[in-house]
């Protein structure tokens, strides 16, 4: 057994993330006082423990070996073409910051971080115009890639690097392609905490990382998989599994994997019925998404007196049309899947990581109240 240190997010957390990745204590980062059910010690393989977003349920702690980790940043310098030197944008205390740490320690490059409580393009740039290595690369998710889409200075910044990945989230196909149109070089990254973070990228599992489908969810298996749940080995059991002799991640998440190429269709989890119809709100939020106006839509489940569950959207967008938008989705998905109303907000209710927290995006919706839906 060894020490389990919690590290408060900052300067410090490097210099606690080489320590134990040499065989030091295991880190947890985390900004808040350590739990009551915290234990003070885990087994001798565990470098890091990562707690999850927990957007759409308890949150979970997730352990991670040095040889996990190690392994996942020597797969992503190969298939981003070699070392560089990373600009950190993501906080610590999730995977993808931790990943960027973990790729500079690799590559024996210095991390060069963008300054201010929240992210802004200003001080992005501002930390470009720190890096000293020609190569270069960085983590995103796509509400930051958006923003700095919006500044010019950013965007010429961001076309110099050599990579940008951009995860955490689906990506519409409008960003990626406004991305490429000014000349940055985006890689779709998926993957979680129980995979050391990114290991498939723009499809392509990446290393000796392995991917199947079974019964419609993805299994991920490979060096990069956690060692399991933290004093959850029910959990640990029911998603760590052995399949022909090899050990896979069940993912939860819904796609398909053929020739070669994994397309991620959203969570198995994440569907509704309505009128005893299925609808998968993540294919809602794509079709959504390709509407003008409409590139933030997240797409929530709300009780309806009739229908059992409808889809309700929330946008911080202004300009768009909606009923254009609802029939798009009807006419490619189905009646069903149209959602029943489009409610604007001030800004969307975000997790620090960047992602959309859904939990809050739902109570948003159903404030709205319950309409009757016509179909």
């Amino acid at each position: 057994m060894k020490r389990l240190r919690v590290v408060p997010p900052g300067d410090g957390v490097l210099a606690a993330l080489r320590d134990a990745l040499a065989g030091g204590d295991a880190i947890l980062v985390s900004g808040t006082a350590p739990p009551d059910d915290l234990p003070a010690t885990v087994e001798q393989r565990v470098a890091l423990v990562v707690e999850t977003s927990g957007s759409t349920g308890q949150p979970k702690r997730v352990a991670l070996s040095a040889d996990a980790l190690l392994a996942n940043a020597g797969a992503s310098e190969s298939a981003l073409g070699g070392p560089g030197q990373w600009v950190l944008a993501l906080p610590t205390h999730y995977i993808a910051g931790l990943n960027v740490l973990a790729r500079s320690l690799a590559a024996e490059t210095e991390p060069v971080t963008v300054d201010g409580e929240h992210f802004t393009a200003a001080g992005f740039v501002a930390a470009v115009g720190r890096m000293s290595q020609p190569e270069r690369y960085t983590s995103l998710v796509p509400a930051q890639l958006a923003t700095l889409l919006d500044e010019p200075a950013a965007t010429t910044a961001l076309a110099g690097f050599a990579a940008v990945l951009v995860g955490g989230q689906a990506t519409p196909r409008a960003l990626l392609d406004r991305a490429v149109a000014a000349g940055v070089r985006v890689r779709r990254s998926y993957g979680s905490s129980e995979t050391s973070g990114g290991c498939v990228y723009d499809g392509v599992p990446i290393g000796t990382t392995t991917v199947k489908v079974v019964e419609g969810e993805v299994w991920i298996g490979g060096p990069s998989l956690a060692e399991g749940y933290l004093g959850d080995p029910g959990l640990t059991e029911e998603r760590f599994v052995s399949d022909g002799g090899v050990r896979w991640f069940r993912t939860a998440d819904a796609g398909s994997f053929e020739g070669g190429s994994l397309t991620v269709t959203g969570r198995r989890d994440d569907v509704l019925i309505s009128g005893g119809v299925k609808v998968a709100l993540a294919a809602v939020e794509r079709v959504l998404r390709e509407q003008p106006g409409l590139h933030d839509a997240v797409v929530v489940s709300v009780p309806d007196d009739r229908w059992g569950e409808v889809p309700v959207v929330l946008t911080a967008s202004t300009d768009f049309d909606a009923d254009a938008a609802t029939a798009a989705v009807a006419a490619e998905l189905g009646a069903p899947a149209r959602p029943a109303r489009v409610v604007t907000v001030p800004e969307l209710p975000l997790l620090p990581s960047g992602k959309v927290d859904r939990l809050a995006a739902g109570a948003l919706a159903l404030g709205e109240g319950r309409q009757g839906v016509t179909r």
